[in-house]
């Protein structure tokens, strides 16, 4: 099962689930099905020295991809 990071259009909560091709997840926090699957990290194009954060990242290391974070 492929893991997906979805947004929760009821609640706004970002989360990541394993889902089979043909379930739809629910919101852990409000249990709605109405999300949104978000571009994976892995798809997006890489970032340069000096870019800011990306939407998903808080530019304070958070996220674990800021430039610095994966020495």
């Amino acid at each position: 099962m492929p893991l997906y990071g979805y947004e929760c259009k009821a609640c706004g909560r970002e989360f990541e689930t394993l889902v089979r091709s043909s379930e739809t997840p629910s919101c852990p926090s409000c249990e709605s099905t109405d999300v949104t699957r978000q571009l994976s990290l892995i798809a997006a194009p890489a970032k340069r020295t000096g870019e800011a954060p990306t939407p998903m990242c808080d530019g304070a290391g958070g996220c674990g991809m800021c430039p610095g974070m994966l020495d």
